[in-house]
């Protein structure tokens, strides 16, 4: 598997865009993109993207995601064209029209959205023009890769491990629990009733499934930590959902990653 390989894939929307191959082969060239930044403009990728456009595109606000990916392209040789939030996807103009727009100007648009099907239909739109998800309601891959990096630093090989996710079966648990099936990595997740991982997740999850990994869905963070390699969790009050927001905390506050619950 190489990098030629990889991206002979036109869009990356989510985790199961990739197979476990590609995945693989994604986490060792971030680790050596990552090692090589050091080197600045003489960076083996620092020409990469060799002066293409690339357009950013959030419909949803955005600190980290945007700042990293804006570096990115620039430090992989390309132009950030950034695309102002007026134009969200489907409400001034169609989505597809968006999408036939911008494939004549730029040679990708990174997209941080509200809904997965409006991605899809971005891509679907734009033959040409490679797509990148970061983020929707319903999936988060980019956000789950890195996360999966960094495991892989301090652990070196992943395969067997097991992590504990607490909180809200939402957008990055998902991408979380396609990732882990991959990697052969076992993956607790413990959430309150009414926001638990949704079953087409499980499902998905499950097909993909390599080297024996298990995902397991618990009701208590208590059982679901119980010897595990690590902990993760994520907001309880999702972009979009801030008026669940007191309903939430009442819900979410048993399930806190506090020092209570890492002493366990």
């Amino acid at each position: 598997m190489t990098a030629t390989t990889l991206a002979r894939r036109k869009d990356f929307l989510s985790v199961l865009d990739f197979d476990a191959a590609d995945l693989e082969r994604c986490l060792e060239l971030a680790a050596e993109v990552k090692a090589d930044r050091s080197l600045g403009r003489h960076a083996p990728t620092a020409e990469a993207l060799n002066g293409r456009h690339v357009a950013v595109l959030f419909d949803k606000p955005s600190l980290r995601t945007r700042t990293t990916f804006e570096i990115a392209v620039r430090e992989l040789g390309g132009h950030v064209v950034t695309v102002q939030a007026d134009v969200a996807l489907g409400r001034r103009e169609a989505v597809a029209d968006v999408a036939r727009n911008l494939e004549r100007w730029v040679d990708a648009v990174i997209i941080r959205t509200f809904s997965q099907r409006a991605l899809e239909e971005f891509a679907a739109a734009a033959r040409r023009l490679h797509v990148v998800n970061a983020l929707t309601d319903e999936e988060h891959p980019c956000q789950a890769i890195a996360d999966f990096l960094t495991l892989r630093e301090y652990w070196g090989a992943l395969g067997g491990r097991t992590i504990a996710f607490v909180g809200d079966g939402n957008n990055v648990a998902a991408s979380l629990a396609h990732a882990a099936a991959m990697l052969g990595v076992n993956l607790h997740v413990a959430s309150p009733e009414g926001y638990q991982l949704p079953h087409s997740v499980v499902q998905q999850a499950t097909s993909v499934s390599r080297h024996g990994a298990r995902l397991r869905l618990f009701s208590e963070a208590a059982d679901a930590v119980a010897d595990v390699d690590a902990i993760y969790t994520d907001t309880w009050t999702s972009m979009g959902r801030e008026s669940e927001m007191d309903v939430r905390r009442l819900a979410f506050a048993p399930y806190q990653v506090n020092e209570a619950l890492m002493a366990l």
